[in-house]
Order: C-alpha cells, then structure tokens, then sequence
C-alpha cells in the first residue's frame, strides 16, 4: 500500500497543472476549459481519497500524536482507531452502495458537460474508505 500511497502523490502536479490551464484555456482559446475542470475533479477525488490514508500513516493530521515524532499508538489507541474507523468505513460502503454501483454500471458522465469519468468521482468514496479502514486494521507495534 506504500507504493500506492507514493504514486498517488504525483497526482498533484498534473492537477495544478489542469487548475492553472483553465483560464487561458477559457480566455485565450475559449475551449477546453470545461474538459480540464472535470479532469481536474477527477484527480483531485483520487488525490484526496488516497492523501487521508498517507496523512494517517505519516502522523500529519489533525489528530495525529502531537510531538511523539513516528512512534507507533499504543495497543488500546489501535483499538479506539478500529472502533472509529470500522464502523464509520462500513457505513459509507454500505450507504453509497447503490449509488456508487449504479454509477459504475452506466460509466456515469459528468451532467453538465456530459464528458465520461464521473463515476471516478464516486468510486474515490469507496477508495477513501477501504484505504481507511484497511489502514486502521493493520497491526501497530506498541510504543516504547
């Protein structure tokens, strides 16, 4: 999961790239604009669904362990971590289930433009959460 976590950080960059095209893309050539913005909604939902899991795993979050640098959560954090995590990620697959299948099943477009790749959006919700919870369920060392 390391190595997804690290290339789905290069996702960034073609997406400040897409953000900083769409105004000379409007403006200057007054087309493709609309293309990029979707394009960038894509990249930025996959982006966001796998940073969630990194910023977990590197202590970079809110709640991450204050100035405790990398050590590991002791066993009974682990286990709080699982009791928030695993249910609230079961919800979501559970809740978004129609929705996201049905997406899946038509390749939904996006409505206004009509452009393909919608449905990525919504299938980064169940990314997000299976990353989460597969994240809160693997083993932590306990600190020293």
């Amino acid at each position: 999961m390391n190595k997804l976590l690290g290339w789905a950080a290069f996702l960034v960059l073609p997406l400040a790239l897409l953000l900083f095209a769409q105004w000379p893309l409007r403006d200057g050539l007054h087309a493709g604009s609309r293309e990029a913005n979707d394009l960038a909604q894509i990249l930025f939902a996959l982006y966001a669904a796998v940073a969630v899991t990194a910023a977990s795993r590197h202590g970079a979050h809110l709640a991450a362990h204050g100035s405790q640098g990398r050590l590991r959560p002791a066993r009974w954090r682990h286990w709080l971590l699982v009791l928030c995590v695993a249910p609230w990620a079961a919800f979501v697959l559970f809740a978004s289930a129609h929705e996201v299948g049905a997406s899946l099943m038509q390749l939904e477009h996006f409505p206004e433009t009509a452009n393909p790749g919608y449905f990525l959006i919504k299938l980064s919700v169940w990314l997000l959460a299976l990353l989460a919870l597969v994240d809160a369920l693997r083993p932590h060392r306990e600190t020293p």
